[in-house]
């Protein structure tokens, strides 16, 4: 095992916050294993990359020999996690929550081993706790700390209704670290206040408190905007090797070192000689084909991975693109922009005009594809790839203003 000080600088990368790292400092030099938990509610069939940073931190941590406690929040998803909603969310039938349980638990041994992996789910303790248990529990937390917390404060002031049920949502969540006695508790930034409410309750029940650490949410495709299937940035776990590979590929240069934080499992070592070698006149593409073959191999194998990178070749050498796009960099304020203003916003025609005689003429292409409608728009925020003419190539990732 490595030592304390290896294992934090390691846990630490790409984290958001660890409260307190003294406190992760001193557990681990104890040299035991940890119980390190993470809880997932199923409310959805399909994981994407942005919910694998945590499980990809759960691998870290049982990389250094530590127990993971995957908890399936099947009782929590029937209340439905608040946290970063502006509207009460639906509640989700139990055949729902036990249906989207089953397939969480198939993609997640692709990172995960599975001999060192403990799967809970909170309706164990939970569904055996009496109305009297759930008052006491409610007791141990009051409104105003409850409003404390962003997302119901705004709710609150702006007239928005909250219902009883989501103040259960956080004490719930810290009743399973009472329950699994957990060492850490890791959540993405918007768990920050369930997480510590665990803290509260551990040591309100005479345990050690644990330690939270939270990652970043990670952004989608556009490089703005948290991954999200109802955005449409996302990439499914269980996507198509091609697609996949192919999604990877088209992200900026910038977003990609982001990417290489919080999905990669390479040493802070050797990505820090792969940024290196970048910074000192490399090919950035040459350094994204090793993060997209890494992704795609671990939800798919090496030789899917290899395929796809020959095949994504194929594609890039039949429509001539460069290895290295120029990106550009365009804030807007509305949700779409029509492609004729935006290539002359961008000086890539010399009018709107210009750029309509060149979609019509099949000159203009869209991610490959050609656009022949003048009207056609891009959303915003997206990010995408133009060729204007032959020999122009542009990534224009466009932002909210």
């Amino acid at each position: 095992m490595k030592s304390a000080e290896d294992q934090l600088s390691e846990l630490k990368r790409g984290a958001a916050e660890v409260l307190l790292e003294s406190e992760l400092l001193t557990k681990l030099r104890r040299g035991r294993p940890l119980r390190v938990k993470a809880g997932f509610d199923p409310t959805a069939p399909d994981l994407h990359l942005g919910h694998t940073v945590l499980i990809n931190e759960m691998r870290r941590f049982q990389d250094f020999g530590h127990e993971v406690i995957f908890l399936i929040g099947d009782f929590t998803g029937l209340i439905g996690d608040p946290s970063g909603r502006n509207a009460t969310r639906p509640a989700l039938t139990p055949e729902q929550v036990q249906a989207n349980a089953a397939t969480y638990q198939a993609q997640i041994f692709k990172i995960l081993d599975p001999d060192r992996t403990r799967i809970e789910f909170n309706s164990r303790w939970m569904n055996a706790m009496s109305a009297a248990g759930l008052i006491q529990l409610a007791a141990k937390h009051t409104v105003a700390r409850m409003l404390e917390r962003d997302d119901f404060s705004k709710r609150y002031k702006g007239g928005q209704p909250i219902a009883i049920h989501e103040f259960l949502y956080p004490l719930v969540q810290g009743y399973d670290s009472v329950m699994l006695q957990a060492d850490v508790e890791l959540g993405g930034t918007d768990q920050k206040f369930n997480l510590l409410v665990g803290r509260q309750l551990q040591e309100a029940s005479g345990q050690e408190p644990q330690v939270v650490l939270t990652m970043p949410l990670l952004e989608g495709l556009d490089g703005v905007n948290k991954m999200s299937k109802s955005l449409g940035n996302y990439i499914g776990v269980t996507e198509p090797p091609d697609d996949m590979f192919g999604k990877l590929m088209s992200i900026s240069d910038e977003l990609m070192w982001r990417y290489f934080d919080l999905l990669s499992f390479r040493s802070n070592a050797e990505l820090a000689a792969l940024k290196a070698g970048v910074d000192q006149g490399g090919n950035p593409m040459e350094a994204k084909f090793e993060l997209a073959h890494e992704i795609t191999a671990r939800f798919h194998g090496d030789a899917a991975a290899g395929n796809a990178r020959e095949n994504f070749n194929a594609r890039s050498q039949r429509r001539e693109i460069p290895d290295q796009v120029r990106q550009l960099y365009l804030s807007v304020d509305r949700d779409k922009i029509g492609i004729a203003a935006l290539l002359k916003q961008c000086d890539l025609v010399a009018s709107t005009s210009e750029a309509s005689r060149l979609m019509r003429g099949g000159g203009v292409r869209l991610n490959t594809e050609k656009v022949l409608d003048v009207a056609a728009s891009v959303s915003v925020p997206s990010s995408n790839l133009f060729q204007v003419g032959k020999r122009t190539f542009v990534q224009i990732e466009l932002k909210r203003a």
